[in-house]
């Protein structure tokens, strides 16, 4: 397998015996050089002696030797500073563009870590390498899980940055989306940036001090004053309290105002979730935070620690929604309120991310500082991810560690990307079978 080779050579995970050229010239490998995951060389600016010469340049690694001439490399300019060939199986002599023909070295990967690769591969519980997390350094796990929880908030930048530019280059308009995404707690989490993409908050903004009018105007987006969007059984119940009907009068006035149309309100989930987390109650929750100018970028920006955070986005329901849960549907009389483990999910999700994406917008090296301080000072979620490790024998202390977690699992585990992994590392490089 190419990548296992790949993985081999960076690491200098070599046989124990000499290396040599196919031509019987001892291979030193003094340096592997710069992986390189683009169009080229696999490895650049590699150190390699050959024979007690020094040679530095680019190494192409491949599983058969002909699949160089496959590559086309033969014909590609850019292969003609590779200064050595590395592969499983020498079944050609390859030759640059230029007509030279670079040194060939066959590398075989070391029987355990060919075994201990399969094992990754294959074993059924998550996580695989469990038996080797109790044996791990604290500066291994550490220096790993910094790097993950990095990684994650750069892919969350990213994220970020795509819906600036589908805002216009709004950063304002970016958060609440960023925001009300969140708000879906994962499952409505698409439902809830469909639908805050549909909200032209430059126009909404005349009519924030009206919090009747922001929430008939949020839930008439969502689709849920169509009476459709009603259970049948609550249907007339929810006509005759006129909450419902007073809702929808305002909506359809608003929504021909400003051109609206709304989303299907057939997106929303509702299978195996508290109601707490129904969307109407959401909603509500999301048209008080607006309504009171706190789901604002500048407020976020001048929280400098997780108590101001909390100020920032705490929020409750309205009152229809303190004895509802959808309409025509009354329930015990509950304020509901963001509880605080939501809130925790939405400073790690919503608020931290923002910090750090606009940090590097700005250029502003604080802001990025203060995402990390903040995320270290959060508490840590509470999922079976996280919870998996634990059991495996991992600390997880704060938010910072549940992060990285979570991106180890979703970027690394769930691809099977054991080779690009830290703890697959010294899993496969262990001689003795873990």
């Amino acid at each position: 397998m190419e990548a296992l080779l790949h993985y081999c050579w960076k690491h200098k995970l070599f046989p124990l015996q000499a290396l040599q050229t196919i031509d019987h010239r001892t291979v030193e490998v003094i340096d592997p050089g710069l992986h390189n995951r683009h169009a080229g060389p696999d490895f650049f600016n590699a150190k390699v002696k050959i024979d007690g010469t020094l040679w530095v340049g680019n190494v192409e690694i491949h599983d058969k030797a002909s699949d160089w001439f496959a590559h086309g490399h033969d014909r590609d300019a850019a292969y003609d500073n590779v200064v050595l060939h590395v592969c499983g199986i020498a079944d050609a002599i390859v030759r640059t563009h230029n007509g030279l023909t670079p040194p060939q070295m066959l590398l075989s990967v070391p029987q355990h870590v060919a075994d201990h690769y399969q094992q990754l591969l294959t074993i059924d519980r998550y996580p695989p390498c469990y038996k080797i997390i109790p044996d791990l350094s604290r500066l291994t796990v550490h220096s790993w899980m910094s790097a993950l929880q990095t990684e994650r908030l750069e892919q969350k930048t990213e994220a970020i940055r795509q819906r600036v530019s589908i805002c216009d280059g709004s950063w304002e308009d970016a958060y609440f989306v960023t925001l009300a995404r969140n708000y879906g707690f994962g499952v409505n989490g698409d439902a809830f940036e469909a639908w805050a993409k549909s909200i032209p908050l430059h126009a909404v903004d005349h009519h924030r001090d009206n919090l009747f009018q922001i929430e008939a105007l949020f839930l008439g987006q969502a689709g849920l004053l169509d009476i459709a969007a009603v259970p049948e059984r609550y249907q007339k119940v929810a006509l005759d309290e006129g909450y419902f009907t007073r809702l929808r009068n305002e909506y359809i006035y608003l929504s021909h105002k400003f051109g609206l149309k709304p989303i299907n309100h057939k997106l929303w989930k509702y299978l195996r979730m508290r109601p707490q987390n129904f969307p109407h109650i959401r909603i509500s929750q999301l048209a008080n935070l607006y309504h009171s100018r706190r789901a604002g970028l500048s407020q976020l920006v001048e929280c400098e620690t997780v108590e101001q955070m909390q100020q920032v986005l705490a929020t409750n329901v309205t009152p229809y929604w303190e004895t509802h849960y959808v309409f025509g549907s009354e329930s015990a009389k509950n304020v509901k309120h963001m509880s605080p483990y939501s809130l925790n999910l939405l400073m790690v999700n919503t608020a931290v991310p923002m910090l750090f994406a606009y940090g590097r917008y700005r250029g502003n090296e604080q802001l990025c500082d203060r995402a990390f301080t903040l995320l270290e000072q959060l508490h840590a979620e509470n999922n079976n991810i996280v919870r998996l490790w634990q059991e495996c024998g991992l600390v997880v202390q704060n938010a910072g560690d549940s992060q990285a977690l979570i991106q180890l699992k979703k970027q690394y585990c769930d691809k099977k990307d054991c080779l690009h992994c830290r703890i697959g590392f010294e899993y496969m490089r262990k001689k003795d079978t873990p």
